[in-house]
């Protein structure tokens, strides 16, 4: 059998109702201060203004890759060379399989990497001007 003091509390309903009333309250403060203040609905639009649709940033290089091949050719621009860098980049430490750990050592793999990184950045850059 389990000791129970006299003095000690049960969680219900005495812990319950504090929790409840607590929780009540903090749902109450929320809800006022929603209302006294509501938030502003977004930036404001411009609809006279000519609309250009543009990516996120992360995906702004091959945005530019589809100006670079319009038209028939933007399968190659927007899904096969991208494809095939990255595809060179997961490969690059299988083709350049050598002993050394450092990276001035391996370069295949730091030209690989680095030079896509380069690619990605010039590409975004040069779809923001």
């Amino acid at each position: 059998m389990q000791n129970v003091d006299k003095n000690q509390k049960k969680f219900f309903p005495y812990y319950f109702f504090e929790v409840a009333v607590v929780a009540l309250l903090t749902v109450e403060a929320v809800l006022l201060l929603a209302v006294v203040f509501p938030p502003s609905i977004g930036r404001e639009i411009d609809f006279l203004a000519q609309y250009s649709p543009r990516p996120e940033w992360y995906f702004l290089f091959l945005y530019q890759f589809t100006k670079y091949f319009p038209g028939k050719w933007t399968f190659i621009g927007a899904v096969l060379l991208p494809g095939l860098a990255y595809s060179v980049l997961l490969l690059a430490p299988f083709l350049d399989s050598g002993k050394e750990t450092a990276l001035r050592e391996r370069r295949a793999a730091a030209v690989a990497g680095l030079g896509l990184l380069a690619a990605v950045v010039a590409l975004t850059i040069a779809s923001l001007l």
